[in-house]
């Protein structure tokens, strides 16, 4: 739990970022062809987010973003014949493709899933029993092979609704096998990024993710032993069994939970699906829970100037996973933190809100180890590790999660800003 935890957010002087070199990684070539499109609700025409949008027969997947919008670059050696979406509470959507070439504007329709609540039948009414069941058959149902994912993350910094700050990579994430709940061997590392900084004299509070990319680790909570999903921390949570959902066209049961007891450190609040027949976590969201803001502060805090004042407010996030052939593996991160910061003897105070996303957008089981040397670090910071550089093609053959247009819009701004 502590390990959990201690995933950070700490800040510095905005002048203390510069003269950083980067880590590059051997640029991968070939050609490719580009799927583009937008995921709606077809009830209410609206735009979802978060849909899982993969490549039936591969392991070649995004999501898409918050205006729905999703891309994906497939090699031309590729034969495809469509793509599956999926996404919690819809039923699946099979995409047909007639041609692997450029297909641009491509909108599909999700529908609703029906309420099944009548076809569950409920774990012995017993929230915490049916945990632990999903705890003893992760070895059965995640990898039982060592694996290494290819993802695209992004990290963000907002002051109010403006954005300071943009960095993003794509990165190689090697996992053992699930069997084996322990993270401590597994590793990251930065294939390629960029970066870019508000150089706004009003901005000089720099906000920075301490170990932004081990999200991939830490908050893996099925891989991670010491995350929520062990044996001494489910004592400290009371479950209860919530209305059921669809996801992936099958059932899950949804289990909530919230602190029973008081530690010296913060909890946690949120619920856990778990898939109905094989018993597998699909799906994690939890938050931070604030009763207590020293403790709040204590684990997400890193570093501060003197003088500055820090009021968490909010501390959530978000883990989901995939079933392929079989076995479920991990699909997508995403981790969002807002708090306010006052200097004292100042009158107002500006609100900050730092946002990281992961998505996997490949996986293999026969590759190279990532030297030691080479690894992203605990407590590394993503930001220092890349570099600034935006050309118009910087990620080519790349799978990334697409920018929204208020985002498109603020890497416009800050690049005009860094000339």
């Amino acid at each position: 739990m502590k390990k959990l935890v201690g995933i950070t957010v700490g800040w510095l002087m905005a002048f203390l970022l510069l003269g950083i070199s980067p880590l590059w990684a051997q640029e991968e070539a070939g050609n490719y062809f580009t799927i583009t499109g937008v995921v709606k609700n077809k009830d209410n025409k609206r735009k979802l987010e978060n849909v899982n949008v993969s490549v039936p027969g591969t392991n070649i997947g995004t999501v898409t973003n918050a205006d729905g919008v999703f891309s994906l670059k497939i090699k031309d050696t590729e034969t495809i014949q469509g793509l599956e979406v999926s996404h919690i509470g819809y039923l699946n959507s099979q995409v047909s493709l007639k041609e692997n070439k450029d297909i641009s504007d491509l909108t599909i329709w999700m529908l609703p899933a029906p309420n099944l609540l009548s076809e569950i039948v409920i774990f012995g009414n017993n929230a915490r029993v049916l945990v632990e069941e999903a705890i003893k058959k992760i070895p059965v149902n995640y990898s039982p092979d060592k694996s290494l994912l290819t993802a695209f993350y992004r990290e963000t910094v907002q002051k109010r609704r403006r954005y300071i700050s943009v960095s993003e990579a794509v990165i190689d994430v090697a996992k053992t096998a699930y069997s084996d709940r322990d993270p401590s061997n597994d590793k990251v590392q930065i294939q390629k990024g960029r970066r870019l900084l508000s150089q706004k004299t009003s901005d000089t509070l720099a906000v920075k993710v301490v170990g932004g990319p081990t999200l991939s680790i830490y908050l893996d909570v099925v891989k991670n032993g010491d995350a929520l999903l062990s044996p001494e921390n489910l004592n400290y949570y009371d479950f209860q069994i919530e209305e059921p959902v669809n996801l992936d066209n099958r059932m899950q049961y949804v289990v909530s939970f919230r602190p029973r007891v008081s530690l010296m450190y913060a909890l946690f609040y949120g619920k856990l699906y778990i898939d109905f027949e094989k018993l597998a976590f699909t799906r994690a969201e939890f938050s931070l829970d604030m009763q207590n803001r020293v403790k709040a502060v204590e684990a997400i805090l890193h570093k501060k100037p003197l003088g500055l004042r820090f009021r968490p407010q909010e501390v959530s996030y978000l883990v989901t996973y995939k079933e392929q052939n079989g076995k479920t593996y991990l699909n997508y991160i995403r981790n969002e933190i807002r708090f306010k910061c006052d200097w004292k003897r100042r009158l107002f105070s500006s609100g900050y809100t730092v946002f990281s996303e992961m998505v996997v957008t490949d996986r293999k089981n026969d590759f190279a180890a990532i030297p030691n040397k080479k690894a992203f670090k605990e407590k590394q910071v993503f930001y220092d590790m890349v570099d600034v550089y935006w050309n118009e093609d910087f990620w080519k053959a790349y799978n990334i999660i697409e920018p929204t247009e208020s985002l498109e819009h603020a890497v416009s701004k800050l690049k005009k800003q860094s000339r």
